[in-house]
């Protein structure tokens, strides 16, 4: 009888807690090691005065993937989570006081976009068959697919040339609408992912079609209540997890990864090893002590990494009904912008913000009569900006206030019961972000796929990625389809 292969997870956000799930369930004996108290990764939560406040990503787009976990394991997702329908997906709002709410139901968005631009509403069906065709090929066909070689990239060239992946987001949404605010309602999505509209390959439309497909939830209880569920889940299948577990580095022996050890010395052993750690981390410090570790270091810090972000929480003594579950406040300029947040040296004085109102699909989350709320700001990463955020921090935080209750929320101040700001240094800090960066490697074309950091490291043959820094990328749906991958993968080589 053969004896049980082992592997050790570094990291439970939701790559590696999605990957620890899929490992047990088939059999391999997985320990999930995560830094902080919590679980989660970005997807962390803080609780103060009966508020309870999401750290991290807000918008599920992809339920389907998430149930996959739960039917793997011979369970269902009903008896350890809610999802609740969020309606409209999103309230998109400018400075000239118009809006734009962007809902699953193509009459309501047709008189919409009519009232905008009649000729529109032509580009924008035509717009949706391009986005649907790109979301069969680059998420259905090629989402949880490793990209090991240069030769899968060469199979897929054909349709990523056919749905001009060269183009950019942007450049693609102008070439089906005209109207200069349907055409920012229609490329914003790449920025939920790190993605520059301007510079991301029109690959990422497919944001668009797979809101369409499964529209967009929230679980009961927060995202945090999700990250519980797969925590649940894991245990009940025989998984092991550890809180509190900083990981020193990842040891290896020749050319494998031998086990994973602790910061207080303790050493698991494994047959695999995957981390759901930032990439530049997993290299430069995890295996800082190992040539592969050094030369892959600095071959990444060499690439273009994504935005980072500040982050506002804050809970008020009142509820604002006016509010839509999410809002995206578009400020007076959006490719500028744009440019100064993937490329700035300086903060800008302007900014566009996404602002998360929970309470609106789920009142518990706050005090009776009171919302918890959130609010982020994409700004420059440490690398392109080093913003001495202990400084500018209160300062960004009391002018986005003052913003929101001057255009959005009127009395906020005077509401306010308690509040707290996450910036590019926490990202670096707390979750070991390079350079702060919220997404890890932008997403453009030629970080892409193939040209991503591999599911499987290339030298040391049973280790592993898993995350946003791998295929696919970022996002909830991202880094799930990422641990699909990587554990085909570990499954094939390890556990065979």
């Amino acid at each position: 009888m053969n004896e049980r292969k082992t592997a050790v997870v570094v990291g439970a956000g939701f790559g590696g807690l999605a990957l620890a799930i899929r490992l047990q369930a088939s059999g391999m004996q997985t320990t999930l090691l995560e830094k902080r108290d919590k679980p989660g990764g970005r997807a962390y939560v803080y609780e103060d005065q009966g508020f309870v406040f999401d750290a991290g990503p807000t918008v599920i787009t992809d339920p389907s993937c998430i149930e996959e976990l739960f039917d793997l394991a011979g369970k269902r997702i009903e008896d350890y989570v809610e999802m609740l329908p969020v309606a409209p997906f999103y309230r998109l709002c400018w400075e000239d006081g118009s809006h734009f709410d962007y809902l699953n139901d193509q009459e309501a968005l047709d008189r919409q976009i009519h009232a905008r631009n009649p000729a529109d509403v032509e580009g924008y069906k035509r717009f949706l068959a391009y986005s649907k065709a790109v979301f069969e090929e680059g998420y259905i066909k090629l989402g949880a697919v490793p990209f090991l070689s240069f030769r899968d990239m060469i199979q897929a060239g054909p349709q990523l040339a056919r749905l001009q992946a060269w183009r950019s987001v942007y450049g693609m949404v102008s070439r089906f609408i005209q109207d200069e605010h349907l055409r920012q309602a229609f490329s914003f999505h790449s920025l939920l992912v790190g993605g520059n509209p301007f510079a991301t390959s029109s690959i990422y439309t497919l944001i668009h079609a797979l809101e369409r497909r499964w529209g967009v939830w929230f679980p009961r209880g927060g995202t945090g209540a999700l990250v519980k569920a797969l925590v649940k889940l894991f245990e009940d299948i025989g998984g092991h997890i550890e809180l509190n577990a900083p990981v020193a580095r990842i040891e290896t022996q020749g050319e494998r990864a031998s086990g994973v050890r602790l910061e207080d010395g303790r050493l698991f052993a494994a047959d695999a090893v995957a981390s759901n750690a930032d990439v530049v981390h997993t290299y430069a410090k995890l295996l800082g002590h190992d040539a592969r570790g050094v030369a892959e270091a600095q071959a990444l810090r060499k690439k273009r990494f994504s935005n980072s972000l500040f982050v506002l929480y804050f809970g008020l003594d009142h509820h604002h009904s006016q509010l839509q579950h999410h809002t995206v406040c578009f400020g007076p300029r959006y490719r500028e912008l744009i440019k100064d947040i993937f490329n700035g040296e300086t903060l800008a004085e302007d900014f566009s913000l996404y602002l998360h109102a929970p309470c609106v699909t789920d009142p518990s989350l706050a005090p009776p009569g009171c919302g918890s709320h959130y609010v982020l700001a994409p700004v420059p990463h440490l690398g392109n900006a080093p913003i001495d955020w202990e400084v500018e921090g209160p300062l960004y935080r009391d002018r986005i206030f003052e913003y929101l209750e001057k255009r959005y929320m009127p009395g906020l101040r005077s509401q306010l019961v308690t509040s707290r700001i996450f910036t590019p240094l926490d990202f670096r800090d707390q979750l070991n972000a390079h350079h702060g960066s919220a997404f890890s490697l932008e997403p453009i074309l030629t970080q892409s796929a193939w040209f991503r950091p591999h599911n499987r490291d290339s030298a040391l043959a049973n280790l592993y990625l898993v995350g946003a820094g791998t295929h696919p990328g970022a996002g909830v749906p991202g880094v799930i389809g990422s641990a699909k991958a990587t554990a085909g993968l570990m499954l094939g080589e390890v556990a065979a």
